[in-house]
């Protein structure tokens, strides 16, 4: 008679982990931060990804002056609808190496730290992230939030795209932002016919345009204009401005 076949023994089953209950409230709380972080992140990622063909309606600095004034004058324009001369004329005066950066220029910040200040550390990208997505402040929570966008506002739009932003929702004056408002308000012109002195103007009033006049400029502002004029060119003919122009 055939032995029987020798059965091996079972494993004993693990004993299915029996969470405290005390433990349960956190576990439920971390599962929804986490699942609140990919919805707000994502909710960003769209929201960043949108700007890139649609005209941003509005800012949170734009709205809060409008309350405060009554209204505001701004109408949307296309970067090719204003004269070549206007965004090489803002990025000479706020970020001459903005072709070369990926948000952060690192040389302006290294001299910055350097000087003991932040003037002249802020990349036009991180303005228009600070405009468009964020708010006016110095705290350290909106300045957290900027480095974290800038990059990658960086990686979504074009060059090009973040400078029509930039001239579409800075400030130029009290109640008068964009670059289509500020054309007419200081020259009675539209930004397609913008002058290379004129342009050079509306650049030196920033980024103070409450504090000085393109149309009645003071000397700093006239001297400031001359030196932004010179650094446009500049940036034309060095490659500089090749990033963002036609």
């Amino acid at each position: 008679m055939a032995k029987a076949a020798s059965k091996k023994p079972k494993k004993p089953t693990k004993a299915a982990k029996i969470v405290p209950l005390w433990k349960r409230p956190l576990l439920w709380l971390r599962k929804w931060l986490l699942r609140g972080s990919f919805v707000l992140v994502a909710i960003v990622l769209l929201w960043i990804s949108a700007y890139t063909v649609i005209a941003p309606p509005t800012t949170a600095y734009i709205i809060s002056e409008s309350r405060r004034l009554g209204g505001v004058d701004r109408t949307w324009v296309p970067i090719d609808e204003v004269a070549a001369v206007m965004p090489r004329s803002v990025v000479a005066a706020e970020d001459a190496n903005f072709c070369q950066h990926w948000g952060f220029d690192m040389g302006a910040i290294r001299d910055a730290i350097e000087e003991g200040s932040n003037r002249g550390a802020s990349t036009l990208t991180q303005q228009v992230v600070k405009n468009a997505f964020l708010w006016h402040g110095r705290s350290w929570i909106r300045k957290g939030m900027e480095a974290l966008l800038t990059p990658v506002v960086e990686m979504i739009w074009t060059k090009r795209r973040i400078v029509e932003v930039y001239l579409n929702i800075a400030e130029f004056d009290e109640g008068v932002f964009g670059v289509d408002a500020a054309a007419h308000h200081y020259f009675g012109v539209s930004p397609s016919n913008l002058t290379a002195t004129q342009a050079a103007r509306l650049a030196a009033i920033l980024p103070n345009p409450k504090g000085r006049s393109a149309k009645n400029p003071s000397n700093f502002v006239r001297k400031r204009s001359s030196s932004i004029r010179d650094g446009a060119a500049t940036i034309d003919l060095d490659g500089r401005a090749a990033c963002f122009q036609s």
